[in-house]
């Protein structure tokens, strides 16, 4: 299985622009730039798209793990937080802090946590990244 997207650049780094689409079309030609990456300028940035994809790839794989221990969850909330930092001429993502919230009708909290634990290291997204990856997963009502 492979999926597609895309980004296309154009001028320098500060004052030059771009786009980003994917193949499902969900994202076509969605601005983004030197302020939405690195100030609070309109547009989106590589940082938050990882970040949506590691909040939804934890939380499918996280419903998969508590599905197959008998434990189906009615609602699962991931948010992620991704760190980009000054690394001597350049950047790294150095941390994704992924909270999650989880509604699991009949689970107790130290199965949950084992479950959420081993999804972290399992996720797809997880797997590929090399930044530290900090994880708060709680049980709700």
């Amino acid at each position: 299985m492979k999926r597609k997207a895309s980004a296309v650049w154009s001028g320098g780094l500060k004052e030059g622009s771009g786009s980003i689409s994917t193949g499902t079309g969900v994202l076509h030609d969605a601005p983004y730039g030197f302020r939405s990456r690195f100030e609070d300028g309109p547009g989106t940035n590589p940082e938050e798209l990882l970040g949506a994809a590691h909040a939804g790839c934890y939380s499918m794989a996280l419903a998969l793990g508590l599905e197959q221990a008998g434990h189906p969850a009615h609602r699962i909330e991931t948010k992620a937080v991704v760190t980009l930092e000054r690394d001597g001429d350049g950047f790294t993502i150095t941390t994704i802090d992924l909270t999650c919230r989880a509604n699991v009708p009949g689970i107790d909290a130290a199965t949950f946590d084992a479950i959420a634990r081993a999804t972290k290291e399992g996720c797809p997204v997880s797997k590929v990244l090399k930044a530290t990856i900090n994880l708060d997963a709680r049980l709700e009502d």
